[in-house]
């Protein structure tokens, strides 16, 4: 069946996922977290209370795999992911549970493509209190011209000065091997075969990864390392992002929000259009 814009409305779920201390600190080292964040990274330093890193809400809101079944059949390696954005009511605790669904909110025909969006909303399975939302897309490349509705488009807004920080982490060789054990097991992070046929010389870095990476970096430039202060971020993947490659996050405030982007040492812009909002410090 081919990509269709009648399963816009389709709901996966409700199911329920709980996550441990295990899963909180695995994913912070994933996203490139080590021994100078102890408080993501360990649970049992003297004086050090086990913290989660904000975007691990991205993990637990994962859309449900229903969801995608929904909008059609094509090749997984044609798939990449196109934008990202979670909002948090609160911070994650180390050890929880919550019951998510998601909703196919847009697909749409961008002529080389289909752009898939899910909606996905987590709420505490016991009260039913909202605890995060979730919107993610997906690009699949030649599923395009379908005559659906081409979607909405916008230019990057970035301020047009210097940016009031800027952070550069490097990414390990190994680095999507790590990341893939917080539940993405796509093999076009792992297989080289599998990535020289969606036409990469070598296994790319999740695109969730590198949206990791960037939340560390706007949490500690920008909220103080607190998480209850970073409550929202959204972004679009731009370009691929190869393990090894180091990222470099410019980030602008202006008041509670906090507009970044994200390159390589190429000068390639692999995270734009990104912005974050940032709770002011007591």
């Amino acid at each position: 069946m081919p990509v269709s814009p009648d399963a816009v409305g389709a709901v996966a779920g409700p199911v329920e996922r709980s996550w441990t201390e295990d899963d909180c600190m695995l994913y912070a080292l994933g996203v490139g977290a080590g021994a100078e964040e102890l408080a993501f990274t360990t649970e049992n330093s003297a004086g050090v209370d086990l913290e989660v890193l904000p975007t691990f809400a991205v993990i637990v809101g994962s859309p449900v795999p229903g969801a995608f079944r929904t909008v059609g059949s094509f090749d997984p390696a044609l798939l990449v992911h196109g934008e990202q954005s979670v909002e948090l009511a609160g911070p994650l605790p180390p050890v929880g549970e919550v019951r998510v669904e998601s909703v196919v909110t847009g697909v749409f025909d961008k002529g080389s493509g289909a752009l898939i969006e899910v909606e996905t909303t987590g709420v505490d399975p016991v009260s039913g209190a909202a605890r995060f939302r979730c919107r993610s897309s997906a690009f699949v490349r030649g599923e395009g011209g379908f005559g659906g509705p081409r979607g909405p488009s916008r230019p990057p807004r970035l301020p047009e000065r210097r940016p009031d920080e800027v952070l550069t982490y490097e990414t390990k060789p190994d680095q999507a091997l790590l990341y893939r054990l917080s539940g993405d097991r796509n093999p076009l992070h792992s297989d080289p075969t599998f990535a020289a046929r969606a036409g990469f010389p070598r296994p790319i870095l999740h695109g969730l990864c590198t949206y990791g990476f960037t939340g560390r970096a706007l949490l500690h430039a920008m909220a103080g390392s607190a998480p209850e202060r970073l409550v929202a971020m959204s972004g679009r993947f731009t370009r691929p992002v190869f393990p090894g490659d180091l990222l470099t996050v410019s980030m602008w405030a202006e008041g509670e929000e906090v507009r970044f982007r994200t390159e390589t040492q190429r000068g390639e812009v692999v995270l734009d259009d990104g912005s974050a909002r940032v709770l002011r410090g007591a």
